[in-house]
């Protein structure tokens, strides 16, 4: 049996958990430079460098991942959301890009598949890829509108060397998440599909956007409607939210998504809103209730937590919809189906 299909048949029994957030897990260590630096020799700071302690610190994400598994997570994804080659520039780390994807997958393989083995309860590991910090559908310079920092064959072979390396590692998905630009979001499935033509065989994409306002867009302008029509050629095994806003204010866009898409629908949302200083506040019996309204509702297949949830939140989660049913994968018309920065149904 496949990944894709393992995860199908597990989602016709229940709603799945993924798990939470890394980064603020990983700043409750308040590790110092250090740490994260080790014995690499880099010239540059690493302090924040969280994808780099695959190498100098591996009992830290190691730590995280158990955490998670042992509050019910079926999903573990890398920590790999700036293992990139432009994101790693940043620390001077470019070099070590495929060490740290490899080692990071491995990491996360090997917790996944102990844990599978104590209760035989499949696990997964979605090989997790960021945004970068860069954008194909926006120029930095407001004096210069046509100007790109980077272009789209540069981006999408910086996504191939990231998806070979947590191939290599041993992950089930390639998870295309926090979505701002849907550009490069199309840079990253051009190099998944690429990558599974390259094995010979299929390496299902999840794909997760990110909103930047309330009406429901993303940075790029797509709304979610939109966007799921400009990525559904990727027959992405899950497609949803994460980041963004806590499950208040996702409401309406869940709902959106739930009856649009015919494949699995995955939310991890942040828990709550910051506060002043930064930090969230939202208590895992809140995240758990919110969320639970669109279990309540049908509206979802998979659920976990994104920033300032710990595995406390994600306990919480797995326990409110452990006897709530999966939404049932919505069966839309058939119809040419397009997008600009809004959708166009064809004979709608």
């Amino acid at each position: 049996m496949t990944a894709r299909e393992k995860l199908l048949a597990e989602a016709a029994k229940r709603i799945l958990i993924t798990d939470g957030a890394f980064g603020t897990e990983i700043q409750n260590w308040k590790l110092d430079e250090a740490a994260y630096a080790g014995d690499l020799g880099l010239g540059h700071d690493q302090k924040g460098n969280n994808d780099i302690l695959a190498l100098t610190r591996p009992d830290v994400p190691e730590s995280i991942h158990r955490a998670y598994f042992a509050a019910g997570a079926d999903i573990a994804e890398t920590n790999t959301f700036s293992a990139n080659r432009i994101s790693q520039a940043d620390y001077g780390a470019e070099h070590l890009v495929r060490e740290i994807n490899v080692e990071s997958a491995k990491l996360a393989r090997r917790v996944a598949d102990e844990f599978e083995a104590k209760d035989g309860r499949p696990r997964f590991v979605a090989g997790a890829l960021g945004p970068t910090n860069k954008t194909l559908s926006l120029s930095p310079d407001v004096n210069d509108p046509g100007y790109r920092e980077i272009d789209f064959d540069t981006l999408k072979d910086v996504y191939r060397e990231q998806i070979d390396a947590l191939v290599e590692g041993g992950i089930d998905f390639v998870l295309i998440e926090t979505v701002f630009d849907t550009l490069n979001a199309k840079a990253g499935i051009m190099a998944a599909i690429e990558a599974g033509e390259a094995m010979g065989r299929d390496l299902p994409i999840m794909m997760s956007m990110t909103l930047t306002d309330l009406s429901g867009r993303n940075l790029s302008g797509h709304t979610v409607e939109a966007f799921w029509h400009a990525v559904r050629h990727a027959k992405p095994v899950t497609i949803g939210l994460n980041c963004s806003f806590g499950a208040e204010q996702l409401r309406p866009h869940v709902k959106t998504l739930s009856a649009l898409c015919d494949t699995l629908i995955m939310v991890y949302p942040n828990a709550g809103l910051p506060n002043e200083l930064g930090a969230y506040d939202e208590l895992p019996e809140t995240t758990a209730a919110l969320v639970r309204e669109w279990a309540d509702q049908g509206q979802v297949n998979v659920l976990g937590g994104c920033c300032g949830s710990t595995p406390a939140h994600i306990r919480a989660i797995a326990e409110a919809v452990a006897a709530l049913p999966p939404r049932a994968i919505a069966k839309p018309e058939v119809r040419t189906r397009l997008a600009g920065l809004e959708p166009f149904v064809m004979g709608a």
